[in-house]
């Protein structure tokens, strides 16, 4: 299984879907791995990337959970 990113990676949420209940939440944000944990949603979707969940903790100690679609390296700057 390919992780995309590790802990301690700083990341950027993309959720471009404006529909999607998270994209007012978290589109934008950045934040950093704390945790990557993997499940089965892999077997479900087809897709060995999904087997992977990236928690992320943001500046203001919130943290939740991402698969890798939603992830983007930071912006620079």
């Amino acid at each position: 299984m390919t992780q995309r990113f590790s802990p301690g990676d700083r990341v950027r949420i993309d959720i471009p879907d404006v529909t999607d209940l998270d994209h007012e939440r978290y589109h934008g944000r950045e934040g950093t791995i704390t945790e990557v944990i993997e499940d089965d949603a892999s077997e479900e979707t087809g897709d060995e990337r999904d087997a992977v969940l990236y928690r992320i903790k943001f500046s203001d100690g919130e943290t939740a959970d991402f698969r890798w679609r939603d992830l983007r390296p930071p912006f620079e700057g």
